[in-house]
């Protein structure tokens, strides 16, 4: 065996090992601090009982959209799985991804949102970019053509939070034009958007605490997966 032969032997090994790194997920958040995550206002963003937790109040109003922003840089074609949960089930939150954020509106792009049910939980919306701003209601696939026409079918029931209390599931894939929303192992929204002009490829991500009445989010075990 020749020296070239046997050093690609020996550095076979280190290769695969690398692109299994690159293909796996990893931990976002470490669980005992906000590193690696930053907000314009951070008075309403902590770590609590592990979880970063976003939480307005009486005495400290959320009266504009707030976003905890991922500083690792822009996400593209990826998978994201985290747990999450609302105070009481009471709320109104989201996770921001392929978006930009705008100190007018805050988060501009797709976002998967979290309320407590109805037509909004786990649906797909595109804030504040000009068009019609929810892509698929809880339960709904679209697939929206290159003029913006949008064709709507149904995935199935609509899903639902777990108990007040409970945990919840998100699996998020987003892969080129294809976006899939999942909560507690159910496909709540899919998107298949061809829109010219409309659809995002890249963008940070983000967590999201909602304006208006006091409030509580939290959010943990976060890990991301690159896809190639």
């Amino acid at each position: 065996m020749n020296k070239y032969i046997l050093s690609m032997w020996c550095l076979l090994p280190m290769l695969v090992a690398n692109q299994l790194a690159a293909d796996e997920f990893r931990s976002i958040f470490d669980g005992e601090s906000l590193a690696g995550w930053k907000a314009p206002n951070m008075s309403y963003w902590s770590v609590r009982d592990g979880a970063i937790t976003g939480e307005s109040t009486k005495d400290n109003p959320c009266k504009a959209n707030q976003f905890l922003v991922w500083q690792g840089g822009d996400v593209t074609d990826f998978e994201l799985m985290l747990k999450f949960r609302l105070a009481n089930n009471h709320g109104n939150s989201g996770i921001q991804f392929r978006s930009k954020i705008s100190p007018k509106t805050g988060g501009v792009g797709y976002q998967a949102d979290i309320l407590p049910g109805g037509p909004w939980c786990g649906a797909l919306c595109d804030e504040y970019t000009g068009r019609e701003t929810l892509l698929a209601v809880n339960g709904q696939k679209t697939v929206i053509d290159a003029t913006g026409k949008r064709t709507k079918s149904r995935l199935g029931p609509p899903v639902k939070l777990n108990k007040a209390g409970e945990w919840n599931d998100y699996h998020i894939t987003a892969k080129g034009n294809h976006i899939i929303l999942r909560i507690n192992g159910k496909t709540s929204a899919e998107v298949i958007d061809d829109e010219i002009g409309e659809f995002d490829s890249t963008g940070i991500l983000a967590l999201q605490l909602r304006s208006g009445p006091p409030m509580q989010v939290q959010f943990k075990d976060i890990r991301l997966k690159q896809l190639p």
